[in-house]
């Protein structure tokens, strides 16, 4: 189906009846500030609008389902497979400014919040009550709730506490005819179908939500951080797995390799080996005593795999700083080339040197400069193609290689994605991982939420995922 933008413009004037005329925009250069995430891809909205409360979101779909036109929920445009990249002729329904946070319960470690607000300014908010949101992808300072919702996010200490599934109660939504619906809650065994299940990592394809019960972490009473310096990412590899092996799973083990490490202390400057392999980043968490010896059992480990030096970070300040450098990999790149291409998939641990290997061997067929970082612990790859996008058959060559490296990961026992979601990026290679059946289960329950298939059309599921759909053979 086409949607015209004859209808988007009738529509246009009904909605800024409803938000008024500074948060209705149509004018092709909004439009286009809005058309893509920080991935590759990008789309054309026809109408980009700036809801506050979930009446007015409902008010919104209710509208935009009336005049047959897509709706894609989009927050801070962090995601990396295009998840919030807007449908040509679309409404998209831009929830930063629903960021309040709502009922902070101490005792039970929960609080409703807006979708809009921002990962770290959840944790920041709660420094004097001594918690936090435990989910921490690198975007954090900019990546919003609802988004990590979406993907279903990650970040270096989920290999512990696992990714935003774990930490997430509850969901308010609005579904596509414009109902406000509560899934999941408080209670800690909730009768019936987990439909919250359903909704985190669904990509705003079921529902958009508009508010959400999280799971509030303790701070820990202490926390050890260490940069572990290695000649060669085989021996930090073999150092992930050793650690894994032993029984003990810290909080955190983050892995660049030495090209990474260079882009990163020249934009951070925190005092990374230059000329390293690789270094890990470990962290372990908990009672002082504890801690210790974890602590001591990675650094025991990390020589016996040939580790060049250890730092401890000595106080807040630096271990600050060690993940500042972590979290500004991806930024880092900009100094290489003004285009990067992220890949995120997740393999063996026991596989991560062969896939890896493997990874450097098809960027360097396709003639491109790779840096890796990963979540080591947990096996999540992250090879970062840095590119010219300006060049003629640059993002081809980009895109191809990258699938090659998606298949790479696959054939090793791995999957599509560990953190960032399938969107518009891996859409299509979904039948590598789930049979025919598979997708056709999926296509059903997202036609039992959106039977006109209005909500962010195009994303997760390849065309032909019903069965129905598939031509005779």
């Amino acid at each position: 189906m086409r949607w015209g933008y004859d209808d988007g413009m009738d529509l246009a004037a009904r909605l800024i009846e409803l938000l008024g005329a500074t948060r209705v925009h149509t004018h092709p250069i909004d439009r286009l500030i809005y058309a893509k995430d920080s991935g590759v891809s990008s789309g054309d909205p026809a109408i980009v609008v700036l809801p506050e409360t979930t009446e007015e979101v409902a008010a919104i779909v209710r509208m935009a389902a009336g005049a047959d036109m897509p709706i894609v929920a989009r927050g801070a445009g962090t995601g990396l497979a295009g998840g919030a990249v807007p449908a040509s002729g679309s409404v998209l329904v831009v929830l930063t400014r629903m960021n309040a946070i709502y009922d902070v319960d101490e005792i039970g470690r929960t609080a409703w919040v807006g979708p809009g607000v921002i990962n770290l300014d959840l944790s920041d908010a709660l420094v004097d009550q001594d918690l936090h949101f435990a989910p921490d992808p690198s975007s954090q300072q900019s990546s919003t709730i609802g988004g990590n919702v979406g993907t279903n996010a990650g970040g270096p200490h989920c290999l512990a506490e696992g990714s935003t599934i774990a930490h997430v109660l509850g969901v308010e939504i609005v579904t596509v005819d414009g109902d406000i619906m509560v899934l999941g809650g408080a209670a800690p065994d909730p009768p019936g179908y987990d439909l919250r299940g359903l909704i985190v990592g669904s990509e705003g394809t079921l529902g958009i939500v508009t508010r959400v019960l999280v799971r509030l972490t303790e701070n820990p009473p202490d926390v050890v951080t260490m940069l572990i310096s290695f000649d060669g990412i085989g021996d930090a590899a073999r150092t992930v797995s050793d650690i894994i092996g032993s029984g003990l799973v810290p909080a955190a083990l983050e892995m660049m390799d030495g090209p990474m490490i260079e882009a990163v202390e020249n934009f951070v400057h925190a005092g990374l080996p230059v000329g390293a392999g690789a270094v890990l980043l470990a962290e372990v968490v908990g009672h002082p005593a504890g801690i210790a010896a974890e602590a001591d059992l990675i650094r025991e480990i990390a020589v016996a795999n040939a580790a060049t030096d250890i730092r401890t970070a000595t106080d807040e300040d630096e271990r600050a700083l060690l993940w500042k450098g972590r979290k500004s990999a991806f930024g880092a790149v900009a100094q290489a080339a003004p285009d990067y291409y992220l890949n995120d998939t997740v393999v063996p641990r026991t596989r991560f040197v062969e896939v890896l290997d493997e990874i450097c061997a098809i960027a360097d067929r396709y003639d491109l400069r790779l840096l890796n970082v990963f979540h080591a612990g947990d096996g999540n790859f992250h090879p970062l193609i840095s590119f010219d996008a300006s060049e003629q058959g640059m993002s081809e060559k980009v895109v191809a290689a990258s699938h090659e490296m998606v298949h790479a990961a696959i054939a090793a026992g791995g999957t599509l994605s560990g953190e960032h979601g399938i969107g518009i990026e891996k859409r299509d290679l979904m039948s590598r991982v789930f049979s025919v059946d598979d997708l056709d289960a999926q296509a059903r329950v997202r036609e039992a939420f959106d039977p006109e298939g209005l909500l962010n059309p195009g994303k997760i599921l390849p065309e032909g995922s019903r069965c129905f759909d598939r031509p005779a053979t």
